[in-house]
């Protein structure tokens, strides 16, 4: 063995030694948050477990909202942002996987140099430089490793924004039909209005009522004509949205959109899983929690960047006077290299960024923390939510059928003169009121489903898209091991 090879297994020898007795953080769990076995209520007639809540929307049976909602996952602007950060950070892991890799570089040159009246010189080079930085102590390990994670974690966050579209895009769906409805009620209301107001004017030329009741009814028709107005700019509004949504121009969806249909309603067999299994597909959570990961990787990573680095590289070469003769008879140059690089005073500088990925590690643990605790809520109050609208719908629509029933009888008795237009006025008001009340609690509680079930984590696939990395995104180095 020659001098330098002894040298450098003499430097590879010390350096296994130092590793064997140093000692890099293990990766650290994610803090145990207290999840509850089950929910506090009930949302109805449940099964646990029974469905996945990836494509809630077509429980609604509304073929115009799955559309649409399909739409707007595969073209939001939000969605498409996304999935570019999931690009750059998968490109950006494989640069860490690179690093665990020999370096191999070639390079070739032609000089022409001239001093004085001497006679111009030629010469022309060619090389091959490889490195290696030999990961002992996991530095460039770790690096992958925390890359790895945040691939994971930016692919959950993708899930986050396709959730909160889908979302987005139901609930503006839900406001369209709900003022589409509303719009509809008022249109048949303002025709029984009419009809009032022109039996008022016969009684009024009969001498049976006073100009102050046909006044009356006249500004209840008014009144009623002035809300229609409205409800069209509110229906437009949320064609706006979804289309926008949609990743389209705000007035495309106009004429699609314009013939009015019911308020989509999801069914009561609501597939509600356990808080457990909720966290697990929550893609905030599962987010948080490889932000974690990723969290421990750069602790290990600066706590071995405090250890000797070793690297090993050499290079062969030809020189030459003359191209021809690069490849004949030029003569051959070749170098080997072992570099060993101990830190021996930085002014602390390595300490303190282990503190502060130390730091930003138990930001990351608070954070997962608050994303399961938010998650736990935001079930809950979409549960309560759900479970009082459907009560207040229960109720709303046994009064609008009491007050149906009164403004027919009070318009009857009015014409036979046998109640006064006061009468007639609260009924139909009753009426309006409480017919507009029961659609909009109808629309409440779709929307409450809809954010029941972005509160479950529904909306995305974590399996197709929080996937594994492929053979060739794999360490590189673990085949080795």
């Amino acid at each position: 063995m020659t001098r330098l090879g002894r040298t450098c297994m003499l430097g590879l020898l010390m350096l296994i030694q130092c590793g064997c007795g140093s000692k890099l953080p293990s990766s650290t769990a994610s803090p145990a948050v207290e999840v509850p076995a089950a929910w506090s209520i009930s949302a109805g007639n449940t099964k646990p477990g029974s469905a996945s809540p990836a494509q809630w929307w077509v429980r609604f049976n509304d073929p115009m909202l799955g559309r649409l909602v399909t739409r707007a996952l595969q073209a939001n602007t939000s969605v498409q942002g996304a999935q570019a950060a999931l690009r750059q950070a998968r490109a950006l892991r494989d640069v860490s996987a690179a690093a665990l890799w020999p370096e191999l570089n070639s390079a070739t040159s032609a000089q022409r140099s001239k001093s004085g009246s001497s006679s111009a010189v030629d010469r022309f080079a060619t090389s091959l430089d490889a490195s290696w930085e030999l990961d002992i102590f996991g530095a460039n390990r770790s690096a992958l490793a925390a890359s790895e994670a945040t691939v994971r974690a930016t692919a959950a966050s993708l899930g986050d924004v396709q959730v909160s579209i889908a979302a987005e895009t139901a609930l503006a769906y839900i406001a369209l039909r709900d003022g589409q409805a509303r719009l509809v009620i008022a249109h048949n209301n303002l025709a029984s209005q009419l009809e009032t107001l022109q039996i008022t004017q016969w009684r009024l030329q009969a001498g049976l009522v006073t100009s102050i009741e046909a006044e009356q009814a006249r500004t209840a028709v008014e009144q009623l004509r002035a809300v229609l107005p409205t409800l069209q700019t509110s229906i437009e509004q949320s064609a706006h949205a979804l289309a926008v949504l949609t990743g389209r121009p705000p007035a495309s969806l106009l004429t699609m959109l314009a013939a009015a249909q019911p308020v989509p309603q999801a069914p009561e067999d609501l597939a509600l899983s356990i808080p457990a299994e909720t966290l697990r597909q929550r893609p905030d959570v599962r987010a948080s929690e490889h932000l974690v990961t990723a969290a421990v990787g750069r602790v290990q990573q600066a706590e071995a960047e405090r250890l000797p680095n070793f690297r090993l590289g050499g290079s062969l070469g030809l020189n030459a006077l003359t191209l021809g003769t690069l490849t004949d008879g030029a003569s051959v140059v070749s170098a080997v290299l072992a570099d060993i690089t101990l830190p021996v005073f930085d002014g602390g500088s390595r300490r303190a960024q282990v503190r502060a990925q130390q730091a930003a590690l138990d930001q990351a643990l608070m954070v997962y923390q608050a994303a399961v605790l938010t998650a736990l809520q935001e079930v809950e109050d979409a549960l309560v939510a759900l479970r009082g609208d459907r009560e207040r719908l229960l109720r709303l629509e046994d009064a609008a059928e009491a007050a149906g029933n009164a403004a027919v009888l009070a318009r009857q008795r009015f014409s036979s003169g046998l109640v006064d237009f006061q009468v007639v006025l609260e009924t139909q008001r009753a009426q309006l009121t409480t017919q507009a009340s029961v659609a909009s609690a109808r629309a409440d509680v779709s929307a409450d489903h809809v954010r029941l079930y972005k509160a479950l984590g529904g909306g995305w696939d974590p399996d197709g898209i929080d996937a594994p990395p492929t053979s060739s995104e794999k360490n590189p180095r673990s085949s080795r091991s």
